[in-house]
């Protein structure tokens, strides 16, 4: 049995480029790298320092504010780099990778006679926790914490994101592995959500309560699932980990590795064949990106992450630490004499005062990063509620966050939403406002305030 849930409010925004469903291998990279920005509040203390030979999956840095969350190596190799800015904050560790890749060995877990404090105790030492987050103030989860639940969204509806349903294809054993031991962190349910007509691996995972969503974006995010199953009330919290990530918790279980490697896409209308591609967390993106030509385009923006809520990265970054997409979209740096006067047929728009995007829902348009549009004070238009499908007011806890009222912020539902979730809104802004970095911002404020 499973718990439908149809999403009327939100905006699919149909892009060129999307990754077509065909798997290589990526052109190995040389170079790999953690940064700490990644992991938002964490403040990194490091294990190991420039020449420091380490195993895939040994420790590199834990947090300061809790050594027990440690964050380990995606591969064999060496440390080759440590950069800092101010103050010596540590900004990223590049480690140069082993012709030869050999593990650290956490041993096999048995799950059957696993209790709730060795689990986490195994997750900690392995480095998979930091795979684990919560809400409320979307950061690293508490292991001091026990969850009210727990959930995964295994549907990606952003736009040009990777298709869970083919990259989680033949895991079946690490996602039941992983899912196995979460649940015994929790006294209340895990929560999956797929496709409606997905052939999803998670649906069919014993000990989960299965929910199919349908309906634009954001309806794969897991706020939405969160809000429309169980929302976060004060003093509450629980946990989310990324349909992707279980399956390197559940390898870990089964074989004792710490294995990041991960499939992604690579996608945009700037990619000549957008596929999908086996790669490794924090591998240098450039070798993929010479193999596709994108050395030799100017004007192009790359994205590590999806096109609302990924990170911009130059050719010689790297992929995130969450990310299973690279995005690449020609760059918005040309402005439209008086566009904003003429009838407009090839860009989105939720308004039809002058675009006629509404005329053919199914068009997949080739936009740029141009915001069409400068920074202004907030225009009340209603357009944020049209793509929100939250029980939340969007104008009204983006304008508390901005005057930090923690009273209101909390009052109006602050608990259980993260930047992704107002993605959409900042989208479809006419006052340009960075709605992700405003609620972010509002985030950091609660957590230092409210803890």
């Amino acid at each position: 049995m499973s718990n439908d849930i149809r999403i009327k409010k939100g905006l699919d925004i149909k892009l060129k480029g999307k990754a077509e469903k065909t798997l290589e291998k990526a052109v190995l990279s040389d170079f790999y790298t953690l940064r700490p920005q990644d992991f938002h509040s964490v403040i990194p203390k490091l294990i190991s320092k420039v020449g420091s030979k380490v195993k895939a999956g040994e420790p590199v840095f834990y947090d300061k504010s809790n050594e027990n969350v440690k964050f380990v190596s995606p591969v064999a190799g060496e440390v080759v780099e440590i950069a800092r800015g101010e103050k010596r904050k540590i900004l990223s560790i590049k480690l140069q990778a082993s012709k030869e890749q050999t593990y650290h060995d956490y041993g096999k877990f048995n799950l059957d006679a696993a209790k709730p404090a060795e689990i986490k105790a195994h997750l900690l030492a392995s480095g998979c926790w930091p795979f684990v987050k919560q809400r409320p103030y979307d950061v690293i989860a508490n292991p001091d914490k026990s969850p009210k639940a727990i959930f995964i969204s295994g549907y990606a509806s952003a736009p040009l994101a990777a298709d869970l349903d083919f990259t989680l294809q033949g895991k079946e054993a690490e996602l039941q592995a992983a899912v196995t031991a979460l649940s015994k962190l929790t006294e209340g349910k895990v929560h999956v959500s797929v496709g409606a007509n997905s052939n999803s691996p998670l649906a069919g995972l014993s000990g989960i309560t299965l929910h199919k969503v349908s309906g634009p974006h954001p309806s794969g995010n897991v706020g939405t699932l969160i809000n429309k199953v169980d929302p976060v009330n004060k003093g509450e919290v629980v946990w989310t980990v990324a349909a992707q990530d279980l399956v390197i918790i559940g390898e870990l279980l089964l074989t004792g590795k710490f294995n990041a490697e991960r499939i992604i896409a690579l996608a945009g209308s700037c990619i000549e064949k957008p596929k999908y591609y086996v790669s490794k967390i924090g591998a240098d993106v450039e070798p993929l990106l010479n193999a596709n030509g994108i050395s030799k385009r100017a004007h192009i923006r790359i994205i590590s992450g999806n096109v609302l809520s990924g990170r911009q990265i130059n050719l010689d970054g790297s992929l995130d630490y969450y990310s299973n997409v690279i995005t690449v979209i020609p760059e918005g740096d040309d402005y439209e004499l008086f566009g904003w006067t003429t009838p407009v047929f090839n860009k989105i728009s939720t308004s039809r005062a002058l675009t006629f995007s509404w005329l053919n829902p199914n068009k997949v348009y080739d936009l740029n990063t141009n915001t069409n549009g400068e920074h202004r004070a907030f225009v009340v238009t209603g357009g944020y509620e049209e793509v929100f499908p939250l029980d939340i007011y969007p104008m009204q806890i983006l304008k508390a966050c901005m005057y930090q009222d923690l009273d209101e912020m909390e009052s109006l539902g602050m608990y259980e939403v993260a930047p992704e979730d107002f993605a959409l809104t900042e989208f479809v802004c006419v006052s340009k406002q960075p709605h992700q970095e405003i609620i972010r911002k509002g985030l950091d404020v609660m957590l230092k305030e409210i803890g």
